[in-house]
């Protein structure tokens, strides 16, 4: 009898000392468990930290960057749309009373717009400068008889248009590799040429709007390249506008520096 109850205390307390030490590994478990979350949560933490930080320096140095490289010069061209429609060879030869001679407009070229532009950079969305752009158009007066033969021919009419525009830019959204951006100039157009104006003037200076509606520029570093729609104005007189419709796209390369 005693020997019994010796084995059932012996297991007992032998099971007793196992439930005990189950129960301090199984504390510990918990304890490496709190520890590994612990340690996870940390390094979330910081890694949210980092993040922000990097995104906030990546925002900084986009806004900034203009601050080391603030001069810009690119060199481009733009159509003629309005020219090429105003000044073209309607291919009409009308009949004439025999003796008679009639001057037409013929062989036109167009030189496109041809244009090199200045910036300054203020800030990362503001920015403002001087364009100068050139264009012309040449053509060829013909006089013929009542039979259409050709009699003279005077080659190389031509009047010319140089812009100087001071210009302002607002740039609305920045990637590492596209901005896009808005522009507004106000400057002056110098037109002359071969031909009279309806006042007898050779060379007439009238004021000139030039607006950029959307730019694109894409590019890393210093070159990039630019694209744009808008359109070009010269008001010659207060009832004449002049180039309506002209420059509506034009593209270029350019250098920071």
């Amino acid at each position: 009898m005693v020997k019994r109850i010796s084995i059932l205390i012996l297991f007992t307390i032998s099971t007793l000392l196992v439930c005990a030490q189950q129960r301090e590994r199984i504390r510990d478990v918990r304890h490496r468990i709190d520890s590994i979350q612990y340690v996870m949560h940390e390094y979330r933490d910081s890694m949210r930290i980092e993040l922000r930080d990097y995104r906030d320096s990546l925002r900084y140095a986009r806004r900034h960057a203009y601050d080391a490289v603030p001069h810009g010069l690119r060199i481009g061209w733009g159509d003629q749309m309005f020219e090429s429609l105003m000044w073209r060879e309607n291919g009409y030869y009308p009949e004439l009373p025999e003796g008679t001679e009639m001057a037409s407009d013929e062989n036109f070229r167009y030189t496109q717009h041809c244009f090199i532009e200045y910036m300054y950079s203020v800030n990362y969305w503001y920015s403002f400068g001087l364009l100068a752009d050139y264009s012309g158009v040449i053509w060829d007066q013909v006089t013929r008889n009542h039979n259409g033969e050709e009699l003279e021919r005077l080659k190389d009419r031509s009047f010319h248009n140089i812009a100087l525009v001071p210009t302002i830019r607002f740039s609305y959204l920045h990637h590492d590799y596209v901005s896009l951006y808005s522009a507004l100039g106000l400057g002056v157009n110098i037109n002359t040429g071969t031909e009279l104006d309806y006042k007898d003037r050779y060379t007439v200076a009238s004021p000139v709007l030039n607006i950029t509606l959307l730019g694109v520029r894409v590019g890393h570093g210093r070159w990039y390249g630019s694209v744009e729609v808008g359109g070009m104005t010269a008001f010659n007189s207060p009832d004449e506008l002049y180039m309506l419709g002209s420059r509506i796209f034009t593209a270029a390369i350019g250098v920071r520096f």
